[in-house]
């Protein structure tokens, strides 16, 4: 007899997330299977930047490992807040770029923001309280909810109209039913991104205020998650500045995978008062114990100069122009060749389009047919059931293959 894996892990290979699934539908030897070139495969599937590192970032790592005294000092512990360098550097990483007045109190760091939301879970929340998100959202989401706070309950505020494909076309609607669904379910957490995974919509400043007012003084946390924040395309709204000064409910999640293309170089930290980051070290003692030594010393020596010689923020304009630009050439292409509804992306990496069908088949349909990889949309909330993903991260720096791909779907759809 062979001994059983946890009844969690036996529910989680039954319903695998989304993410997953399209990375073992990319894998090489799935592609060779279907009958195609694995180099002619055209990927939307992809959650990723690809913009190059700024090139005295990884001068920083060069400078650490050619100083036998600092690549020693690298492989000592930290503390499990962070280095105080590290964090003083982040205060002034934010101030720079978006005007965020921080105390090195108020910030924790870790292995990103995966490993980060997983600890915030188990530190701000317990089992069974409920926890608020838009449909659609990020997938990963569920996954961590069931792993961290069992038989908790997941409440979805309409963020995309499916009938209208439009996100929050009647904000005095989505603000009246978020104050509905709040009194009666009384959520722990509501947990937003901004810009959006998938929709790549920016929060209105006027929902998360009204959030904010009406969670006030009670036990609930409104989480931001701000992967993207670096890459907005118009004027960033008011509450990217916002700190736990500000408000004491609010909590600020961030990874240093997209702004600088560090995805595998895992760093990330939370923003938050004090009573919860005190909470989260507790919790990152029993989890990680500490973060990466190398990488806060990296991140702490480009920042400071980075700042002193101006170049950061001259950095984050020009990728964030890349991006914008991607998003308009995949919506222009999609607009052309497909003719099928698609939201104009505000940030971040990704559209969502309306296919008319189920998602899963339309997906594995398009792939063994014309090569070309998109995600399917159920994963990411109801809201997405004959929708699709697409991301023009991993293309930004060949945008033509953006063109490629959707013509190629265009040319098989009309025939």
């Amino acid at each position: 007899m062979r001994a059983n894996l946890s009844k969690l892990i036996q529910e989680q290979f039954k319903t695998p997330s989304p993410i997953r699934q399209i990375m073992k539908m990319a894998e090489r030897q799935n592609i060779i299977n279907l009958g195609l070139d694995p180099e002619e495969l055209i990927s939307f599937g992809g959650g990723w930047v690809n913009h190059f590192t700024p090139e005295s970032y990884r001068k920083s790592y060069l400078e650490i490992c050619d100083d036998k005294e600092l690549f020693h000092s690298s492989g000592g512990y930290s503390t499990t807040i962070g280095e105080l360098e590290c964090r003083r550097q982040i205060c002034n990483f934010e101030k720079e770029l978006f005007n965020v007045r921080l105390s090195k109190d108020n910030v924790i760091i870790g292995l990103g923001s995966t490993q980060l939301m997983h600890d915030l879970f188990i530190t701000i929340s317990d089992p069974g309280d409920s926890i608020m998100l838009l449909d659609p959202t990020y997938p990963n989401y569920f996954g961590q909810i069931k792993f961290t706070l069992r038989n908790s309950k997941t409440i979805f505020l309409e963020g995309l109209d499916k009938e209208s494909w439009t996100f929050i076309p009647d904000l005095a609607k989505t603000i009246e039913d978020f104050q509905d669904l709040y009194q009666a379910r009384n959520p722990k957490i509501i947990l937003l991104v901004s810009p959006d995974n998938p929709t790549g919509q920016i929060i209105p400043q006027e929902l998360v205020e009204a959030i904010m007012d009406i969670i006030d003084k009670k036990n609930t946390f409104l989480i931001i998650d701000f992967a993207y924040k670096s890459q907005y395309f118009e004027e960033p709204p008011e509450y990217f500045s916002w700190s736990p000064s500000d408000h004491s409910q609010l909590i600020a999640m961030h990874s240093n995978s997209k702004w600088g293309r560090g995805l595998g170089r895992r760093l990330g930290w939370v923003e938050a008062d004090e009573t919860v980051i005190n909470g989260l070290v507790s919790t990152q003692q029993c989890n990680i114990l500490c973060p990466d030594t190398l990488h806060q010393m990296a991140f702490a020596k480009y920042v400071e100069s980075s700042l002193r010689d101006n170049s950061l923020k001259k950095y984050i304009e020009e990728s964030r122009i890349k991006y914008k630009k991607a998003a308009e050439i995949t919506c222009d292409a999609i607009d052309q060749y497909l003719k099928m509804r698609t939201l104009r992306p505000q940030g971040g990496l990704y559209t969502v389009t309306d296919v008319g069908k189920d998602s899963d088949l339309f997906v594995t349909d398009v792939l063994k047919n014309t090569g070309v990889l998109l995600v399917p949309g159920k994963g990411f909330g109801p809201s997405l059931k004959n929708g699709v993903r697409i991301s023009y991260g991993p293309l930004v720096e060949n945008t033509e293959k953006i063109t490629e791909g959707i013509k190629r779907i265009g040319d098989y759809l009309s025939h």
